[in-house]
């Protein structure tokens, strides 16, 4: 028997054609879309992983800075008092360089306080009346008074519980320094100039400076 070849008419031809490129077209398609999930999943799951490191390290951030806030409040204590303490005494002296008026800084050591007050009355150390206080405070734990001592080496004791720092229109009556403790029993000098009537804060018990009379002022 002869064998028999068969041969394809022109539109066989062309359909065969037809539903191998849409095979390779779907085939490409899927292959493409395959690797387009992979890769896209795998972006989402990179930028995820990146933020939540991100947070975690902002998380680390706050919570060291609140811990430096809170030690920084904590020691801030004493100067916060400190320098309130500082300020009722430059505020007396500079109303009373601006007026006619004497002003008075009243410091108990016993009860850890301190008043300013207007002085109306000849009397300095009589109990001042409840309109001529201006401003009265207590101090704490982190902030205490241990002595004062006057620029004239006068000093408190034991038997001594309230001093007085008077300034008038020519100045401080007399300077020295108020001694305070903080927390850790630190030692801080306020220190009064009777000359240029500054008060300042200094570390340390500073050793005062006796004035000097007419005769040692070279001019």
């Amino acid at each position: 028997m002869m064998p028999t070849c068969t041969a394809l008419t022109h539109s066989e031809f062309y359909m065969r054609n037809c539903v191998n490129a849409k095979m390779r077209k779907c085939a490409n398609g899927l292959t493409h879309s395959v690797f387009y999930s992979s890769t896209h999943w795998r972006i989402r799951g990179f930028t995820l992983t990146e933020l939540i490191v991100v947070v975690l390290l902002v998380s680390l951030f706050v919570l060291l800075a609140m811990m430096n806030l809170s030690g920084l409040l904590t020691r801030s204590t004493f100067r916060a008092q400190a320098h309130e303490f500082v300020s009722a005494m430059q505020s007396a002296v500079s109303a009373a360089a601006e007026s006619d008026r004497r002003y008075g800084v009243i410091i108990n050591i016993a009860e850890q306080s301190y008043t300013l007050r207007e002085i109306t009355s000849p009397e300095l150390y009589g109990t001042p009346e409840e309109e001529e206080i201006i401003l009265t405070n207590e101090l704490g734990d982190k902030c205490r008074i241990s002595y004062v001592q006057f620029d004239d080496w006068t000093g408190t004791d034991e038997d001594i519980f309230r001093v007085h720092f008077v300034a008038g229109h020519s100045g401080w009556q007399y300077g020295g320094k108020i001694v305070l403790l903080d927390e850790d029993e630190r030692p801080y000098s306020v220190v009064v100039n009777r000359i240029s009537r500054i008060v300042t804060l200094e570390d340390g018990d500073v050793e005062l400076l006796a004035p000097k009379t007419k005769d040692e002022v070279l001019f």
